[in-house]
């Protein structure tokens, strides 16, 4: 839980949606002096900044609007594009939260002189018994967002507050009503907001970027005809391939010349996954041990041998770990750190 013995001012990061709505309640009712701030990451943020501006009416905060367009584009569309066109499956809030949302709001939060910020989402932020400041996991399992946090350094966690980390979401939902707040029933937020269809592969085409597409391989080596692109195809992926080839089967490996290699259902289990990128909240290397381990924000956290320096050991192995998503380690409820995933074997 959090000191409340000193009320500081805090600025909390807006979308309109209840989650962050009710972040803002949370607070005021504990005594903080709080501030709204929508950030605009790119055209397609245009309707969540005017939901925003309603919400800061409805509970008669002051609301400033962040441009974040140029630094959105920088660190999060084109990495994105880029990374989709090699092959891989980025998640682009692991790419905004370090380098765009939280760093945005730090800088307004110091411009507008809160020693605070806040978001709606579900994790809270502890000190450890050396003084180090982690995200740890939620009350509710079923929200908890603690995966896309990994990145987050000392210097916005120790400045950070995340007040729904208490709570669960229908307990979320029942304050905004009771509150009359016109985001109550609102939907949850998308995974790719800035695509708001989901059609990630139009989005890069809309760019004026081209995927490589050559074949499907079969699991035995053979080719069985051109595929759409390989921006259109995850590891682990067994929907929408368009192949009748008489028994269940996957995309087990994307190649950056086009290729898509397949695997029959049950050859999709992992072992071995090779990580860079990495970090963990404070900056040190994190040692050689067993950890539990996540490969996707919605999956659940299994345990790994870490060699310290870039191999993760899952025994049992893991279903379709996919190049460009994230690993991220846990001790107990706390994150301690996470890498990017480069390479598998099974």
């Amino acid at each position: 839980m959090y000191d409340l013995s000193h009320k500081p001012s805090v600025l909390v990061g807006m979308s309109g949606g209840v989650d962050s709505s009710v972040t803002v309640a949370l607070l005021r009712e504990k005594g903080y002096q709080v501030q709204g701030a929508v950030i605009l990451f790119s055209p397609a943020h245009e309707k969540a900044v005017e939901e925003a501006k309603t919400a800061a009416r409805q509970l008669d905060v002051p609301l400033t609007v962040l441009d974040a367009r140029a630094d959105f584009e920088a660190h999060v569309a084109a990495p994105f594009c880029a990374s989709y066109c090699a092959g891989r499956t980025p998640n682009p809030c692991l790419l905004c939260n370090p380098n765009v949302k939280f760093r945005s709001l730090v800088q307004a939060a110091d411009r507008l002189g809160c020693e605070k910020i806040a978001t709606g989402h579900y994790a809270r932020v502890e000190q450890d018994e050396k003084g180090v400041w982690r995200v740890c996991r939620p009350k509710s399992d079923a929200r908890d967002q603690t995966y896309m946090l990994y990145g987050l350094g000392q210097e916005v966690l120790s400045r950070l507050l995340l007040p729904l980390g208490e709570y669960q979401k229908p307990e979320i939902r029942e304050m905004a009503r009771q509150a009359q707040l016109e985001c109550a029933d609102s939907p949850d937020s998308m995974e790719i907001c800035f695509i708001p269809d989901g059609n990630h592969a139009a989005y890069i085409a809309a760019r004026g970027l081209h995927a490589p597409a050559g074949q499907f391989i079969s699991p035995d080596g053979k080719a069985l005809g051109p595929n759409l692109g390989i921006d259109h195809y995850t590891v682990g992926q067994r929907k929408g391939l368009g192949l009748a080839l008489g028994r269940p089967a996957f995309v087990r490996e994307i190649r950056p010349n086009g290729d898509v290699l397949l695997g029959w259902s049950g050859e999709e289990f992992f072992r071995k996954v090779w990580l860079d990128h990495f970090v963990t909240p404070d900056g040190q290397p994190l040692a050689a041990g067993e950890y539990l381990v996540k490969i996707r924000s919605a999956a659940k956290a299994v345990p790994a041998e870490w060699n310290g320096s870039d191999l993760l050991t899952f025994t049992p192995a893991v279903r379709a770990p996919a190049p460009g998503q994230s690993a991220v380690f846990y001790k107990g409820d706390a994150v301690v750190g996470g890498g990017v995933i480069q390479q598998t074997e099974r």
